[in-house]
């Protein structure tokens, strides 16, 4: 099976590092024409350069997902100058931690701003394009914490799950114009987070015991890597795909509901990992 993606127009977000810099860069290398934006402007021009050489065509811009005068000048900017949007990668998003006891509500409201509604601001800027055309593909990466409920991290539990009931929503109105609309569910997928998880522990453990640690509840055994996310992005950017549309998918190794067991396995392994240095007089 061949996919090919030479011409299309595709817009990915979040771009300049991680799952969406990986997605940029498959896309780049199908020959797609590949418009690309992220908060830093010095990140996303560099990888604008980058993709140059594989690219029909780069356009890299930095974008405020926030600011929904900034999205739509982006997304107009693009159609103008290719004609048209055929694929939107809506990537862009972070998560946050925090429970009951930690956060606030206008703290939960600014990541819902950033998450759900940075994915909204961009399907309703691409869309019209892609209902002249009759045709169009929007990939939503999100989280599997948004279908599997864990017990802390609040913000990205319940915005990463309203971010998986828009793709369903959309998945199902907008397939009468030819315009599929499927999410992407992370795992454990390492675009760095993990180094900065493993500094919170503290000192006293080394980074293979924690990876042990963390993977006892992933099936594959690994961390994901960006690359592993790709394939399915671009199935789905594809005509192959042509009748999947309000699909939810994992990328995850087989982790399912173990992941509700991970926040009180940290905390037991920082817990023990404190007791051991307390032990041998580690400061």
């Amino acid at each position: 099976m061949h996919i090919d993606l030479s011409g299309k127009r595709v817009i990915v977000t979040g771009a300049s590092r991680g799952i969406g810099l990986a997605i940029a860069r498959a896309f780049a290398a199908e020959g797609a024409c590949v418009a690309i934006c992220a908060r830093t402007a010095e990140a996303v021009e560099a990888t604008g350069r980058e993709l140059a050489d594989q690219a029909q065509a780069v356009i890299a811009r930095a974008v405020d997902v926030t600011d929904s005068a900034g999205v739509k000048a982006f997304v107009e900017e693009v159609a103008a100058s290719w004609g048209g949007v055929d694929v939107l990668v809506n990537n862009a998003g972070q998560g946050r931690g925090g429970n009951l006891d930690t956060l606030t509500p206008e703290q939960i409201l600014e990541h819902a701003n950033i998450l759900q509604m940075g994915h909204f601001r961009f399907v309703q800027a691409v869309v019209p394009h892609m209902r002249r055309q009759r045709w169009g593909r929007i990939v939503e990466i999100n989280a599997l914490a948004g279908a599997i409920p864990t017990p802390d991290g609040i913000p990205s539990v319940i915005n990463r799950a309203a971010c998986l009931a828009l793709s369903k929503s959309l998945g199902m109105s907008l397939a009468r114009d030819n315009i599929l609309v499927n999410s992407l569910n992370m795992g454990w997928i390492d675009t760095g987070q993990w180094d900065r998880h493993f500094r919170e522990v503290g000192p006293g453990v080394s980074r293979e015991e924690f990876d042990r640690m963390v993977l006892k509840v992933v099936p594959l055994g690994r961390f994901g890597k960006p690359e592993d996310v790709v394939g399915m992005a671009l199935f789905l950017a594809s005509d192959y795909a042509g009748f999947i549309s309000a699909a939810s998918i994992d990328i995850a190794g087989g982790l399912q509901g173990q992941i509700a067991y991970y926040p009180t396995l940290k905390r037991e392994f920082t817990d023990m990992v404190r007791e051991r240095n307390a032990g041998d007089g580690v400061a």
